[in-house]
């Protein structure tokens, strides 16, 4: 499989001199779903600015399918790498909803017709189809998230990455986004997703990379997730449903890899009353209460 990106020894420090990334290595293939994780001033978005080669820094490796970012002319950028923002109004600054979706094939330096043609399936990807002359200002805060997102998908891009996507979203507005995100990986576009919200994380991504500055971990979810030492030097979270099950053990529940979403919560606990007779068996031995205080202080919660 193809290395979509491949970054090495990437160092940056900002013009006061404070420093924004050191030693940054990462490897993501075609077609990955990776997550950013880190606590804020990170260096997250300083990262997702070379990687669309905004920041053009000699002081490091920046390859986007083999080749130097910074060779890019700019509607190849564009193409390769699609970024969106956390906060949409950032990326929505024209009149109208088309206007901004046809921002970027424009500056590409395609026809009308072809624009045209952009445009109507990146709003339709995203479910807004009919809003090409709404204004950018009247639209909900999710409506304005999948219009950015449709902004970023109408230059076709092979690697899209956002920022905080469901950040400030209500849960039905976050569940559509993290479908249509799924989808888009499934049809072939890399993913990269930083985001704060572990408890969709999961739902999201296959691997995750720890950042604050420099890289400080990589692994699946399951195995960052785990690592409640790492976590916590690094103040980070677990998700809910895999803290609620790591106490479940505490009260004797048996289980083998904890769940780290809803879904997989749903999974276990049918097969453990399947197998228990319709049971979940759990009690309280002398032990109980020092491993649940054990198990929520790992985790920065008091008992």
């Amino acid at each position: 499989m193809n290395e979509a990106i491949s970054v090495r020894n990437l160092n940056y420090a900002y013009p006061d001199g404070t420093l924004a990334l050191k030693d940054i290595e990462i490897h993501v293939k075609k077609g990955e779903k990776i997550g950013i994780l880190g606590p804020n001033g990170a260096g997250k978005t300083t990262l997702f600015m070379h990687l669309n080669g905004v920041i053009k820094n000699p002081d490091g490796e920046v390859n986007i399918f083999n080749q130097d970012i910074s060779s890019l002319k700019t509607e190849e950028r564009i193409h390769r790498v699609g970024v969106v923002f956390q906060d949409p109004d950032d990326q929505l600054f024209m009149p109208t909803i088309f206007d901004d979706v046809a921002f970027g094939p424009i500056n590409m330096g395609l026809n009308k017709e072809e624009v045209q043609k952009r445009v109507s399936s990146a709003l339709k990807t995203v479910g807004l189809s009919g809003f090409e002359e709404r204004v950018p200002h009247n639209l909900s805060y999710g409506q304005k998230k999948r219009a950015a997102i449709a902004a970023v998908l109408s230059m076709e891009p092979d690697i899209l990455i956002l920022d905080e996507p469901t950040a400030n979203l209500d849960p039905r507005s976050k569940a559509e986004l993290i479908k249509l995100v799924n989808r888009l990986n499934s049809e072939g576009i890399t993913t990269i997703i930083a985001s704060h919200e572990v408890n969709t994380l999961p739902e999201l991504v296959d691997r995750i990379y720890i950042i604050n500055r420099e890289i400080i971990a990589e692994g699946t979810p399951r195995e960052i997730f785990s690592n409640w030492q790492l976590l916590r030097n690094n103040n980070l979270e677990a998700p809910d449903v895999f803290k609620l099950f790591q106490v479940l053990t505490c009260f004797g529940y048996d289980c083998e890899n904890l769940p780290l979403s809803i879904n997989e919560a749903v999974d276990e606990l049918t097969k453990t009353i399947e197998g228990g007779k319709g049971h979940v068996h759990l009690h309280i031995h002398e032990h109980t209460h020092r491993d649940i205080s054990e198990c929520l202080n790992n985790y920065n919660h008091h008992s």
